[in-house]
């Protein structure tokens, strides 16, 4: 299969893009390169350009006219970031991805896949939530992937639009190679922000919120290594149209998590066994839009895709402390 992906130089785009190599795929990669680098994308077919720019959607599909599905994976996705400068993340990731799907719909390329975030769940206090459980999206970058699930299950009961919406919950590590991984230099997230206060280039790591309703009073995340959230595109446009088949329905929302939580207190413990000493630990209020947190029930991903995670929590630690070791030489930073 051929496989566009938006979002290709990115950091789950270029480990999906991986995974699909490794799977007997090929990918096509469009990235705008607006964050993700130019390395990522290595030696496969490359467009850089914007996702709304409807001139060269209609470009590759000419020069790849076997393509059977998009993996939609460009959006803006940095919480506070959302929270300063709610019109970029508005026009970037809803009003753009509106010209994709509607341009590829008239294309005759319907089939997407798109990346969805678990950030849209409801607080419950089991914390365990199911894709039919209730949605509460506390940011802009959350309300804005609520808002695309909604553009596409309305397009798909319209239009010959078909969907998968895939509910990411949080991806850690890097691909197997260590080819690629978090680029940025100082990531927001929980784990990158960890190697940065253990390999001494931050004085100490922050735990943000520490009064939730969680078994220690620190949020609670569902760590999923970034390599099987990989397999589970593959698995995803593998079954494309089996899967809404199987469902009935034009349209269908999986979760893609481990299945189990763990709190940013565990987390610490369990990173400073895999990296053999104790890392520095200051604690502070929530920042604005972040949420208590969830873990994923994955029954839906294990019977429609049969896929489930077979990575652990101290294998995404060690893949991303490997990285952080690498990251330079392949970025040239």
């Amino acid at each position: 299969m051929k496989i566009l992906v938006t979002g290709g130089a990115g950091y789950i785009g270029s480990t999906t893009a991986k995974a699909l190599e490794e799977a007997g795929h090929t990918p096509v990669i469009l990235d705008s390169l607006l964050s993700g680098p130019r390395a990522f994308v290595r030696d496969r077919i490359f467009y850089e350009g914007d996702i709304a720019d409807r001139p060269l959607l209609r470009q590759i599909v000419a020069e790849h006219p076997d393509i059977d599905a998009t993996i939609h994976m460009a959006a803006r996705i940095v919480v506070p970031e959302s929270m300063e400068q709610p019109y970029v993340y508005y026009r970037d990731n809803v009003a753009k991805s509106l010209e994709l799907f509607d341009e590829l719909v008239a294309l005759g390329k319907p089939r997407v896949l798109f990346s969805s975030s678990a950030s849209l769940y409801a607080f419950t206090e089991a914390f365990v939530v199911r894709e039919e459980d209730a949605l509460d999206p506390t940011s802009p970058y959350a309300r804005t992937k609520r808002m695309m699930e909604q553009v596409l299950e309305d397009m798909a009961r319209a239009t010959e639009l078909r969907a998968v919406i895939l509910r990411y919950f949080n991806p850690i590590g890097s691909d197997p190679d260590l080819e690629s991984g978090v680029y940025v230099r100082e990531p927001s997230h929980v784990l990158g922000q960890l190697v940065l206060a253990a390999t001494g280039l931050k004085d100490e790591f922050t735990i943000t919120g520490t009064n939730h309703p969680t078994r220690d009073g620190t949020g609670l995340r569902d760590y999923i290594h970034v390599w099987d959230l990989a397999q589970a595109h593959v698995r995803a446009v593998e079954r494309f149209d089996e899967v809404l088949n199987a469902v009935h329905a034009p349209s269908v929302v999986i979760n893609i998590g481990t299945g189990e939580g763990v709190t940013v207190r565990e987390l610490v413990s369990s990173f400073e066994r895999v990296f053999g000493a104790t890392v520095p630990v200051s604690e502070a209020p929530p920042r604005p839009g972040d949420a208590v947190g969830a873990y994923a029930n994955a029954d839906k991903a294990a019977g429609l895709l049969g896929w489930k995670a077979n990575l652990t929590l101290d294998d995404g630690i060690a893949s991303a402390l490997a990285w952080s070791k690498r990251r330079h030489e392949v970025l040239g930073e």
